[in-house]
Formats: structure tokens, C-alpha cells, sequence
């Protein structure tokens, strides 16, 4: 056991309480060193793909999606044989960069009214259901979604969720009066497929046309809504947002346990926490490059939520700068005081821009 006087807890958002040594220095240039390495998971591909996903997520099911667990991630990784990811080719990359540009991204506006970016992905890992937090994020094809990595692909099973779905802005009653959004695809880094590395535990999901229920005589039938950020905006992209940063605004909707066994949330509302970020290391986890933000008291359920700076509270829009990926219990007390991220560095780029790239289909229901 760590001597109580160094002890430091970390879990992931939508896992069990991990064990960690002290944190010790880094040296920054090994990742600037390091290669980008996107690989992309295939998850709904055809009409008839996406049809089976949204009738599985029938209302009643999607009503009573808050019971389900926040997601646990993998503490180990799968023989990479068994991974159903596909990598990326180099060109590939270079081309996606010279295509789009390597410069930040703006934040975008839905058509109408405020955005309403931030909501919930629900996906089935096994026989179990699931849930995190994500966001819209502004990019080209108008349907990308960020999120946790382990909020989209389990390393030690060696496979990506199924039947995965992003929720923008639900009610507390189990509506989702914004639309139903089928992934298509994960762009995700080839360390947390192979490494479960904490370093790189963020996943850009391509997301289909959205949907709603519509009910009609003594059946529901789903009516497309459009793309996603047409429909609900979509936040920026900055890259390179090293720690110190005076603020970040962070997202997610918690619902776990604190340490001490208390529940502050419930999973149902959106919480935030307004701290300054310092660099965070994990050995144990692979995290090498981590920032973390406090204080901040997030639980398990928060996975995948947005890190903003430059929040617009009246127009909700803001430049994304991490996710939420684990939560620390620094003191070693009854509540969690901060939560970390993966750094957004280059690399991070080209996963966001290969997901920005991907098409989708033009029709879906």
C-alpha cells in the first residue's frame, strides 16, 4: 500500500477506484516525437445498420436509460488480432491536414436559437447497457461527436461498443427532443486499441442522420431530424492548450459514488465544474501527458464530457480542449476534487480531422 500521506486515487469517470502513486515530473518531448496513428472502427455502415440500432433504442428502453451503469473501462488490452480496428495510412493523414487545414476549429451554432452540444452516448458493451457524456464539435461533414475513448471502445474485449447512440440535451423525463444519432464510425488513436493508454483516451464518433419517435396509433415510427450539428450546433476545437490554463469550463452528467458512498447526482442533470488545469501523471494508466483540472467533485458518468475555455454561456458554445477521463481524489478524503484529460496535441488533431472527413449516409430512415 502507498503511505497515506502519498496516497492519490484516480478512477475513470465510469469505473472503479484505482490505486495510483504519486505524480512525477514529465518531459514533454516524447510526445511531440510521437507519430499520429489514427485507426477507425466501423460501427453502423448501411440504412439497414442504423434501422437495427434505432430498434433496439425504442422509447421505453430509452426511458429507462439512466439506470444503466456508466461505463467501465478495460485495465488491460486485447491482442491486437482481435481488435476490428483498421489503421489509417500515413497518407492518408497528410492528406486530411493539407485538406483541412491544421489550425483550431470554430465553434458553430445550430440553425436556430442557443446550442444544446452536450448530452449522452448509450451502447451496449456484452449483454450490458451502458452510458457516458459527449459533445457535438464543429466539423465538416456537420457530425462528429466527442467523447471518452472508453466510452467507445473496450480494449481488454478487443471490440467496439454496439448499438451506440449520442442523446444531445435529454430531459429528465427520458425525451430526446433534439434527435437520435447513430454512430457510423470511431476515429480513435491506435495506444488506447492496443495500450489502453490513458494519454489517449478520447474517440471522435461519426454520427448518422438523427431521428426521433413519433408515435402513430399503437406504434412508434422514427422520423429523420436532420444532421446533428444543424440541429444543435457544434463546439470548437483548440489544440496545443497546455497546462497552466487560469479556466476551463468542464461538463458531464455524474451519477456515481463519491469515495466516502454519498451521491451528490444523479446522472439526470448537467453539472459543471469552473477550475484551473495543471499537468497530472499517471504511471499505472500509460498517462504520461495528462492535465488536470480543479476542483472539481465529477463521479463515474461524467466520461466524455466536454472541456471548454472561452465559454459563451449566453450562446453555450466554446473551444474544446479535453474530455473528461478520470476523476482524482487527491487528499484522499470522502469526495473527489479533480478530474482529468487527455492533452490535446497535434495527434488529436488528425483523429478529430479523419472523423471530420467520413460521409454518411443521405438517408437513413
Amino acid at each position: 500500500m502507498i503511505p497515506r500521506a502519498r496516497h492519490l486515487a484516480a478512477a475513470a469517470l465510469s469505473g472503479v477506484l484505482l490505486t495510483l502513486p504519486a505524480l512525477t515530473g514529465v518531459a514533454p518531448a516524447a510526445q511531440a516525437a510521437s507519430a499520429s496513428k489514427v485507426q477507425t472502427v466501423t460501427l453502423a455502415r448501411t440504412k439497414a445498420d442504423v434501422q437495427k440500432v434505432a430498434d433496439y433504442w425504442k422509447p421505453d428502453k430509452l426511458k429507462d436509460a439512466d439506470s444503466y451503469s456508466p461505463a467501465a473501462p478495460a485495465s488491460e488490452a486485447a491482442p491486437a488480432s482481435s481488435s476490428g480496428a483498421v489503421s489509417v495510412s500515413n497518407q492518408a493523414i497528410a492528406a486530411l491536414r493539407k485538406a483541412q487545414g491544421t489550425q483550431n476549429v470554430a465553434p458553430v451554432a445550430p440553425r436556430q436559437g442557443a446550442a444544446k452540444t452536450m448530452g449522452k452516448v448509450f451502447f451496449r458493451f456484452g449483454d450490458k447497457e451502458y452510458w457516458c457524456s459527449a459533445s457535438s464539435v464543429a466539423a465538416r461533414n456537420l457530425s462528429v461527436v466527442a467523447t471518452a475513448a472508453h466510452c467507445a471502445y473496450d480494449p481488454r474485449q478487443g471490440k467496439a461498443a454496439d448499438y451506440w447512440i449520442f442523446v444531445p440535451n435529454p430531459t429528465n423525463s427520458g425525451e430526446m427532443p433534439d434527435g437520435i444519432y447513430v454512430g457510423s464510425s470511431i476515429s480513435i488513436h491506435e495506444d488506447w486499441v492496443g495500450k489502453n493508454d490513458y494519454d489517449y483516451d478520447y474517440a471522435f464518433v461519426t454520427v448518422h442522420r438523427g431521428f426521433t419517435w413519433e408515435k402513430q396509433g399503437a406504434k412508434y415510427v422514427a422520423k429523420d431530424v436532420g444532421r446533428l450539428q444543424e440541429n444543435v450546433g457544434g463546439q470548437g476545437l483548440e489544440l496545443g492548450k497546455k497546462a497552466p490554463v487560469s479556466r476551463v469550463d468542464a461538463f458531464g452528467y455524474p451519477a456515481g459514488p463519491q469515495p466516502d458512498g454519498t451521491r451528490p447526482f444523479n446522472g439526470t442533470t448537467l453539472q459543471t465544474c469552473v477550475g484551473s488545469t495543471r499537468k497530472a501523471v499517471a504511471p499505472s494508466l500509460e498517462l504520461n501527458f495528462g492535465v488536470q483540472l480543479a476542483p472539481c467533485n465529477f463521479s463515474k458518468g461524467a466520461s466524455g464530457g466536454p472541456w471548454l475555455v472561452d465559454w459563451q454561456s449566453a450562446r453555450k458554445l466554446g473551444n474544446l480542449v479535453g474530455v473528461n477521463s478520470l476523476t482524482w481524489n487527491r487528499d484522499a478524503k470522502g469526495e473527489f476534487d479533480a478530474v482529468s484529460s487527455p492533452y490535446f496535441g497535434a495527434v488529436t488533431g488528425d483523429v478529430y480531422r479523419h472523423a471530420a472527413a467520413q460521409k454518411i449516409l443521405s438517408n437513413v430512415m
